[in-house]
């Protein structure tokens, strides 16, 4: 494509408001002058225009990018802000700050600004994000993201997802997480193509945008759920999801029963990615691959993964029954975590292999099959080990579930029993115990129908939709 046209091109657009590729670099390039020779640079991410200018502009100008969450209690982004050290903080004009962010020199964000990209001095080593973690066990911790890890990530999808410069794409992720500003901000950047943000997800949104051009959807499983529930009373929904070229959905599992409503509502399978914040993408389906529910692909070029016993050592059957814990290798991988050398030095394995703490089987053609995380989701009752994801999908088969989680709790005779958390889709009849277990035990083994059931008026869940169950079993 001519330069002409590449400047001309639309590259960003947040509700009425939006860039062309000529108009970004002129905004970013004015930005890096400013925050050049920085360091670290905070970002006050929210879900608009400015965020996205901010963090290109700082990637220009050779610095790191700090995304802070707005939505961050006080002791969090205290520590956050005491632990990255930046030197700025970047901002929407009229975004009102915290007071743990008053000693940063502020910069507002001109989206309309105009300058030159500076020359600078980078290595492909380079910080380029810090991103912290959600701190499930403990104060979240910074995941170092270096330029080639942001490269290399973002052109193996390229390869996965046949994703060109021609590819619109529609998402309402937060920009703060990998999700929403890597893979939803910086990869249509990095393809030439285009992004719309709907600021805020709904299925209205999303029904506008692909019928008007945008030919690929980001989601994480809470929003592909509500699609799924829209579906029936909305035929305009479905008829645009059937238009999409993509559909991904990524963050957490997806049902497969919203796997299944989707596909029969629109004739579009939804496929799914692994990653984490400190390996970037691991896996996925590919464009030309089979969209399997259930599964979320294989590894995507350059990226070498392996499950393992306890003990560390490999499983080598793809027997879709064997589960162990993933481990992965390459250069989408993290550098370490910020001021942390020992929990750094705690993820790796000697030869160079990162701990995921996820736990999976692979099938006889490769694709991996993702059960659970190892610290929650992985329960080993009457001998066998069991993961949490299958059994929560042959719970969400049942008319009377609308969510569910499983988790394990100490017992006296099986080491564990499995425990379900129900939120019924009548509130007012929820499904007996015994009939769930019986519903469960019928698809998938009895040795794998919950002992336990508890009911919910709602799931907690983070700021990404994943069911926080650390939370469930505290509560317990």
């Amino acid at each position: 494509m001519p330069p002409g046209e590449v400047r001309g091109r639309v590259a960003l657009r947040f509700g009425e408001r939006s860039l062309t590729y000529g108009a970004l670099a002129g905004a970013a390039g004015a930005l890096a002058g400013r925050v050049r020779g920085a360091g670290r640079v905070a970002v006050w991410a929210t879900p608009e225009l400015e965020t996205a200018v901010a963090v290109t502009g700082v990637l220009l100008a050779g610095a790191a990018a700090v995304p802070l969450n707005p939505r961050s209690g006080e002791k969090e982004l205290a520590h956050i802000v005491s632990d990255s050290a930046p030197t700025l903080v970047l901002a929407a004009p009229g975004a009102e700050l915290p007071a743990g962010l008053g000693h940063l020199t502020r910069i507002d964000v001109d989206a309309s600004a105009a300058g030159t990209v500076p020359d600078t001095e980078v290595t492909d080593a380079d910080p380029a994000l810090i991103v912290y973690t959600s701190g499930t066990t403990g104060p979240p911790k910074g995941a170092v993201l270096s330029r080639r890890a942001l490269a290399t990530t973002l052109d193996a999808l390229a390869d996965a997802w046949q994703w060109t410069e021609d590819d619109v794409l529609v998402h309402g992720l937060p920009l703060f997480h990998v999700h929403g500003l890597v893979l939803g901000i910086l990869g249509p950047l990095r393809r030439g193509g285009g992004v719309r943000h709907l600021g805020r997800f709904s299925t209205e949104g999303v029904a506008r945008e692909l019928a008007a051009g945008a030919t690929m959807l980001f989601g994480v499983p809470t929003m592909y759920h509500r699609i799924a529930e829209a579906l029936s009373d909305d035929p305009e929904l479905a008829k645009a999801l059937g238009r999409a070229r993509l559909l991904v959905s990524g963050s957490a599992a997806l049902p497969v029963h919203d796997h299944e409503r989707i596909a029969a509502a629109t004739g579009r399978r939804v496929i799914e990615r692994y990653g984490m914040t400190e390996t970037l993408m691991n896996t996925s389906v590919r464009a030309d691959g089979e969209a399997r529910a259930g599964t979320v692909g294989v590894p995507l070029p350059g990226v070498e993964l392996r499950l393992v016993e306890e003990d560390g050592t490999p499983i080598t059957a793809y027997d879709g029954e064997s589960v162990g814990e993933i481990q992965v290798r390459g250069p989408n991988l993290f550098t370490e975590y910020l001021n942390r050398p020992d929990a750094t030095a705690a993820a790796f394995t000697a030869d160079g292999w990162f701990r995921t703490g996820d736990m999976a089987v692979r099938e006889p053609d490769g694709y991996v099959r993702i059960v659970g995380r190892k610290a929650t989701d992985l329960i080993k009752s009457g001998g066998y080990k069991i993961g949490a994801g299958e059994i929560e999908n042959a719970l969400l088969e049942h008319p009377g579930v609308r969510e569910a989680a499983v988790t394990g709790e100490p017992d006296a005779d099986l080491g564990e029993r499995i425990v379900a958390w129900i939120v019924p889709a009548d509130p007012e009849t929820p499904p007996a115990a015994e009939e769930l277990a019986d519903h469960v035990a019928r698809r998938l083994a009895p040795h794998k129908r919950p002992r336990v059931v508890r009911y919910l008026d709602a799931l907690p869940r983070n700021d990404m939709g994943k069911i926080m169950k650390r939370a469930l079993v505290a509560d317990a």
